[in-house]
């Protein structure tokens, strides 16, 4: 059984997908972009854009019960992967030790010409 996880701390889903689902004990988030959910613009830089991407997981895994501390596996997509090095730097200052698994792509282009998008999978 699917349960859908649902918040209006995160930018509301700007296509047919949920923000997350959960099945049992697993919640599976869907990629965010650094968009503000209160007035669903895109942050600009991409530092910004980060730390608006890990505020907006946070929000969702707070609405699902957990914390980013219960995410176990991380996708980032960037659009110039030399940006990796500063989502490690901003990473560390979201999650604490034992990371999450993580796996990190360069992409030709991001939804909304986004710098940067992350997607999750938790366990609570």
């Amino acid at each position: 059984m699917k349960k859908n996880i649902q918040t209006k701390e995160a930018p509301q889903a700007i296509g047919c997908y949920s923000q997350a689902i959960q099945t049992e004990n697993t919640i599976y988030l869907s990629g965010q972009i650094p968009l503000d959910p209160v007035t669903m613009i895109l942050e600009s830089g991409i530092h910004s854009q980060i730390h608006r991407v890990f505020k907006n997981l946070k929000a969702v895994t707070e609405s699902a019960g957990g914390s980013l501390d219960h995410i176990v596996k991380l996708t980032v997509y960037l659009t110039d992967i030399s940006s990796l090095a500063k989502v490690n730097e901003i990473m560390a200052s979201y999650f604490t030790e034992p990371y999450p698994a993580r796996t990190s792509f360069a992409v030709a282009a991001l939804p909304k010409n986004a710098l940067v998008e992350i997607d999750a999978i938790m366990v609570v």
